[in-house]
């Protein structure tokens, strides 16, 4: 049967259209590609994976061959931008849209937004064509003075403006007089000047390139941590990140009045020579509607536009340090094998105590108040002394938050008292109020108030800190610099991310692992996450990873994005407790037989490992038909079964006695934990009240472009004293060899 007519042209725009979307692909891939600095297939079969739903965990871990190893860190600037780009595509889309809707869409504009490679470009092309709220120039339209202000960009060469402006007078139209029509059309004027994309691009890079971000004091006899900034100038191109937000932040607090700074004369120049390419009559009156035009629309919305792009930089490189920082504390070794006695310290309301077992689970709870105002030290050293005993308590953590210290000092003293083995150490506490008044919380202890639950989360964040992180929002976790001064969405996404990545890195143990826990593997949301957790108590521990497959509202698809991250430490199979995928599983059997039936599951034994060790993977995975990185991984997980990659880190340092402020000389050597890292450099505790602050100029003999090519947090570092300042409370560290 024949197609109409109108069939046909219907599946010659149906065709039409396919060959669009494949152009756009292909331009994408390319793209993208070009960007990253990796292969075109690369990209493509990512895009595909990430289009399918795979999560980056799953394609970093499981996916190795079909990405070509790109890492979790590719996968994710992949994904970033693949979403950035489809974005510019959707809103080129609309832009040319509402633009042929006006019936003002040409083919060169046509051409130029399609070929527009930022959001800001396709905006700025726009721009004149947007719906305005009413302006100057909007109501000089309306009152018909367009042709005048198009009669004057003419650039006539003979003539009067003012009697040109004459023929527009109107009662009618409400232009009362030649002088009001001629500054109706300079204000047309000027607006056209100012959504010229052209224009725009250009005074934005010359502002950009000679701006000075000038701020200054609102009360200049005020006193705010903001005083450095009451007379400051800096070339906004050379403003660090921190900088940008602390200034922000002063504006936002009312001590700083900010502003760009730019030398015009240059600007003038360009406008004139844009707008005026030969000799006018009007030349006098067209360069004072360009001053008019720069200075009421051009500089305002420019210096709007640069400040958030500041803003927008600082704040991406802001969450980049506290997305780090969170990372390496999440990853911080945890302490097994220990029960522990947190303490929540305060000095009114008194110090919460909670003993956990080595498993985390709650023993005891109790109050005593060893510090001012009470100070019942002896009644606090009885009650402390009885939980040590009675549970066996082998080390005490300490919240550093308010009377830390004093709360330090008193433990210090009851275990020289004791003469028995027991050690301490000071904890971050932060984000511990957070998580204790978190419905989380009271669901897990509903009998317990606030402060206690405090106690246990300090006691367990030492056991296990990423067990225990992962219930509180990861903004509240102070190991940044200006967090609550960024965008709390993209923060939020951000972070996410960081503690997802940390999940799947370490794998989660199936039959312990809270809901707040499960619900960062890969793949799983909070409610499939409590689904598991409710089977588990209803049918038992798990015995296998199958089991996972009869949780209600589990998936096929989310079985195959979590499963490998899940382990079972002593189930029915030994692989089971390795980050091996069950889809991986006939590989194993394979390459037992290959190696003799001395690997798989016969692991464990100094036969079957010294035969993995010698395997020659390249060629084995060629006989067992399997992708050279996923072998590797798999001899990799066979050979350390159950492992877990913190455990490989320095473990923290324990104390026995209080070091003091007053106790420290020039020149001493110390050991410390790194508790932050800044731009300027990084904070460590070296055991007295204030963490002490090594500069970037002070980590390393060489120079350093950010501390964070020489620390993290968490690590254990041997730092010398600087300097003292007894009033302020201030100790300078430094890093470099010998002090």
């Amino acid at each position: 049967m024949q197609k109409t007519g109108n069939e046909q042209a219907h599946v010659k725009a149906d065709v039409g259209a396919q060959v669009v979307v494949e152009e756009r692909a292909r331009r994408l891939i390319s793209q993208l590609a070009q960007e990253l600095n990796i292969r075109p297939t690369q990209v493509k079969t990512t895009v595909q994976l990430l289009d399918e739903g795979n999560t980056i965990p799953f394609i970093a871990r499981y996916r190795k061959e079909m990405t070509g190893e790109l890492d979790e860190t590719q996968l994710r600037d992949l994904s970033e931008r693949l979403q950035y780009l489809r974005n510019l595509e959707a809103r080129k889309d609309e832009v040319l849209r509402l633009i042929e809707e006006q019936g003002k869409l040409t083919d060169e504009l046509r051409t130029a937004i399609e070929q527009a490679a930022k959001l800001q470009e396709v905006e700025d092309l726009y721009r004149p064509y947007r719906q305005k709220k009413k302006t100057r120039a909007g109501v000089a339209r309306e009152k018909g003075l367009e042709p005048l202000a198009e009669w004057l960009l003419s650039l006539p060469m003979a003539g009067d403006a003012l009697q040109e402006a004459t023929a527009y007078v109107s009662e009618e139209k409400g232009v009362a007089s030649a002088e009001e029509a001629l500054q109706g059309a300079q204000d047309i004027i000027a607006e056209t000047v100012a959504d010229d994309a052209k224009t725009r691009a250009w005074v934005r890079r010359y502002m950009w390139r000679e701006g000075l971000m000038a701020s200054e004091a609102k009360d200049a006899e005020a006193e705010s941590v903001y005083e450095m900034y009451y007379k400051y100038r800096e070339p906004l191109r050379k403003l660090p990140p921190h900088r940008v937000l602390a200034m922000n932040r002063g504006e936002k607090e009312e001590f700083l009045k900010i502003r760009i700074e730019l030398e015009t004369r240059a600007v003038f120049e360009f406008l004139a020579k844009q707008w005026m390419k030969r000799p006018t009559i009007v030349a006098e009156l067209l360069a004072a509607t360009f001053e008019d035009s720069y200075k009421r629309l051009l500089a305002p919305s420019l210096e709007r536009e640069l400040r958030n792009q500041l803003t927008e930089q600082a704040e991406e490189h802001a969450i980049a340090i506290f997305s780090e920082n969170l990372r390496q504390l999440l990853l911080q070794p945890p302490v097994k094998g220990y029960v522990v006695l947190g303490v929540d310290p305060a000095f009114r309301t008194g110090c919460k105590l909670a003993v956990v077992d080595e498993t985390g689970k709650l023993l005891d709870i109790a109050v005593t108040y060893p510090t001012p105002p009470l100070s019942k030290v002896a009644e606090a050293e009885a009650t402390f002394t009885a939980l040590i005993r009675k549970h066996g308590v082998q080390l005490i953590v300490i919240g550093n938050g308010t009377a830390s210290r004093e709360t330090e000092q008193f433990v210090a003293g009851l275990i020289a008292k004791l003469q028995q083995e027991l050690k301490y150490i000071i904890v971050s506490e932060s984000g511990a109020s957070v998580y204790s008044a978190s419905r989380l919380a009271q669901e897990e202890f509903p009998t317990l108030d606030v402060a206690e639950r405090s106690a246990i989360s300090i006691a367990r964040r030492l056991q296990d800190p990423l067990a225990e992180l992962v219930k509180i929002e990861p903004k509240a976790i102070g190991v940044g610099q200006y967090q609550h001064d960024v965008a709390a969405k993209r923060l939020e996404d951000k972070l996410g991310a960081v503690v997802e990545s940390a999940v799947n890195h370490v794998g989660v143990d199936l039959n312990t692992a809270s809901p707040s826990l499960l619900s960062y593997v890969a793949g799983v949301n909070m409610t499939i996450a409590k689904q598991i957790v409710k089977y588990r108590e209803e049918q038992g521990k798990f015995k296998n990873r199958k089991q996972l497959q009869k949780v209600p509202r589990l998936g096929p698809k989310t079985y195959e994005q979590c499963v490998g991250f899940m382990r079972i430490s002593d189930g029915d199979n030994p692989l089971d407790n390795t980050p091996i995928h069950p889809e991986s599983y006939a590989v194993v059997d394979r390459l037992q037989m290959l190696v003799g039936g001395a690997a798989g599951r016969a692991q464990g034994k100094a036969q079957a490992h010294e035969q993995l060790r010698a395997l020659d993977v390249e060629r084995a995975a060629q006989e067992l038909g399997v992708g050279v990185p996923t072998l590797r991984d798999i001899v990799d997980s066979l050979q350390r079964p159950g492992r877990d990659p913190r455990e490989e880190l320095a473990p923290p340092i324990f104390h026995t006695e209080v070091l003091q402020i007053e106790d420290l000389q020039v020149g001493m050597q110390l050991q410390g934990t790194v508790r932050n890292v800044v731009d300027f450099g990084a904070f460590v505790d070296i055991g007295i009240k204030n963490d002490g602050l090594v500069h970037i100029s002070q980590l390393a003999d060489k120079f350093v472009k950010h501390p964070l090519e020489v620390v993290g947090v968490g690590d254990i570092v041997t730092v010398w004293v600087l300097s003292v300042d007894l009033k302020k409370g201030r100790v300078g560290l430094t890093m470099r060899a010998g002090g």
